[in-house]
């Protein structure tokens, strides 16, 4: 390649890097990237408008490469052209989601879509070394009072201009507010960080700053949310994107974002319901093995009223997740390259979490090492919460699932940074695994039973009821309850983690359609290797090539895996 090329491509990924970063300096810091330690989003719309321009900016330049005239002799190797079709498609998907601004017109609680959410769940994971990482703690803190106007500002001018909540996402925000300021200094995430011994006495800056400025921030935030945004709320019968002007367009820009694909509203709710017509047999054939039970009904009622099934407390869980990845520890070596990436730890999601939170989400580790990659798990109410479930959940969290994945793509050292640090800009590849991992884990031998087995079930059904609901919320105008009818019809997890599904749905459109979809194109990949390749087909070389890229649209997967078997194929 021409090296005028090289150079530029050299400059690009450096720029995205830094432009990505400096946008979402939290994200950073979660990751290790300690240079934003002190930053905090610019939320003001005319700061994220700046962005987007940023990211154009970018784009054309990204494109004029790609769209290079052969006749100049410049042509892209192909690592070369993966790596800026990732770069394109990363730019484009942030540019147009910051465009559409869905979280300061769709208040929620969500931990990845609403920024008070995210401050909680972010800020305090700051590995506090030495006398510069407490002074960007601190800096942060001082400017997070300002952070939190912002936010009220933002949600105040989308209610001004007729661009109304849901009921339903209002009040948890309301919610999670509350339980912040209720928490007092004992609890407080802000005040009870890890600090160096010898640094100690910075607490007491640390007490002050939340104390003064950013109680009296949160205290504020959830007046303003209590006034108009939850008076002017659209109520549980119009929950969908569909609801507000111009939301057809704003979902389906939304299930492109999220799917890295151009499946419609229609096709996605059509797999969903294709998937769950399929697990009817795998139902039956369980179901009959662990109860005498093959009706799909009756077996999702005797798996719900049955207690023994259910915890008694919150170490009984812990124990579960900390044995089921043990147990993949052991076996992974047989079904994976040998990378050393980070290793993985069970924590309980925070109280102040807890209300709004999914049974588990996973944490990356930190670049530098000074934190481990954690399945943070919810271990609240032990007594709602089924055994069935939880070896599944692991599973999809930590190994072979996200913890896995994002590890050793934090190992990749000759992608370019941006590509090694990636999560939910890419959910159909990020969760896709996830979901594939929880049913490779049953071709490892990991699941303890059959019991466990139908936790599989449950959560393959949860996956597939989510194509069906989202897109009947956001396109096809279902009610809330009648997405929580379907899903628990269609499910054998509880109604209260029903509930939580189908709220986080509606606070963030689309992002719930990733996961089938992601793990329908994994299967289809794997399928088209082992055809192609036959005898010569090996596992943990194929494994090495999906994880070997870090995490790709779905489309720039499909060239790497097929320039991967007719590697083998040809000569």
């Amino acid at each position: 390649m021409n090296r005028d090329v090289k150079a530029e491509i050299a400059s690009l990924n450096e720029e995205f890097f830094a432009h990505k970063h400096g946008r979402d300096p939290l994200t950073a810091t979660e990751l290790g990237l300690h240079a934003f330690d002190g930053q905090l989003p610019d939320l003001t719309r005319a700061g994220e408008l700046e962005s987007v321009e940023g990211y154009r900016a970018l784009q054309r330049r990204i494109e004029a490469l790609l769209g290079d005239d052969a006749g100049t002799g410049r042509h892209l190797a192909f690592e070369e052209r993966i790596n800026l079709e990732v770069m394109d498609a990363l730019a484009f998907g942030t540019s147009t989601e910051l465009e559409d601004e869905l979280w300061a017109r769709n208040i929620s609680a969500g931990g990845y879509v609403a920024p008070q959410a995210r401050i909680f769940q972010t800020v305090p994971t700051a590995p506090l070394v030495g006398a510069i990482g407490i002074e960007a703690y601190l800096e942060r803190l001082a400017h997070l009072p300002e952070l939190f106007a912002t936010i009220r500002e933002r949600y105040r001018q989308a209610d001004r201009q007729g661009q109304f909540s849901t009921s339903a996402g209002v009040r948890q925000a309301i919610a999670q507010l509350d339980g912040h300021l209720e928490l007092g200094d004992a609890h407080d995430v802000f005040i009870n960080v890890e600090l160096p011994a010898a640094s100690e006495g910075e607490r007491d800056r640390i007490r002050l700053l939340v104390h003064e400025g950013i109680w009296p921030a949160i205290a504020a935030l959830r007046d303003e949310l209590a006034g108009d945004p939850l008076s002017h709320a659209r109520g549980d019968h119009e929950v969908g994107l569909g609801a507000i002007e111009g939301g057809d367009e704003l979902y389906a820009r939304a299930l492109g974002r999220h799917t890295t694909t151009a499946m419609t509203p229609e096709e996605i709710h059509q797999l969903g319901l294709e998937t769950l017509a399929r697990l009817d047999d795998e139902w039956a054939e369980i179901g009959s093995r662990v109860f005498g039970i093959r009706d799909r009904r009756d077996l999702f009622d005797r798996l719900r009223g049955d207690l023994r099934l259910r915890f008694d407390n919150g170490q009984q869980i812990l124990d579960v997740v900390t044995h089921a990845l043990w147990v993949a520890e052991r076996e992974q070596p047989k079904w994976f390259l040998d990378r050393p990436i980070a290793r993985c730890v069970i924590e309980e999601i925070s109280a102040a979490e807890a209300d709004n939170a999914a049974l588990a989400y996973y944490r990356g580790p930190s670049d530098d090492g000074s934190r481990p990659g954690a399945h943070c798990v919810l271990t609240t109410v032990p007594t709602q919460r089924f055994r069935y479930e939880y070896e599944a959940l692991a599973f999809h969290e930590s190994v072979p699932g996200h913890h896995l994945q994002i590890g050793t793509a934090q190992t990749l050292k000759e992608l370019p940074a941006f590509r090694r640090y990636l999560d939910a800009e890419v959910s159909a590849f990020v969760e896709g695994w996830g979901l594939y991992a929880e049913r490779l884990a049953d071709e490892m031998g990991l699941y303890s039973d059959d019991l466990a087995r139908l936790g599989m079930l449950s959560f393959d059904a949860l996956r597939a009821s989510r194509c069906v609901v989202d897109t009947g919320m956001h396109y096809y105008g279902w009610s809330r309850q009648r997405a929580i009818e379907f899903m628990f019809e269609n499910s054998a997890t509880n109604m209260a983690n029903v509930c939580n599904e189908i709220d986080r749905y509606i606070g963030w459109p689309a992002q719930a359609t990733a996961y089938l979809v992601g793990r329908r194109e994994l299967r289809r990949l794997r399928h088209e290797a082992e055809r192609k390749l036959g005898s010569a087909f090996d596992i943990r070389q194929f494994h090495g090539v999906l994880l070997g890229q870090g995490a790709v649209p779905l489309g720039v997967l499909a060239s790497v895996v097929e320039s991967w078997i007719a590697s083998l194929t040809q000569g």
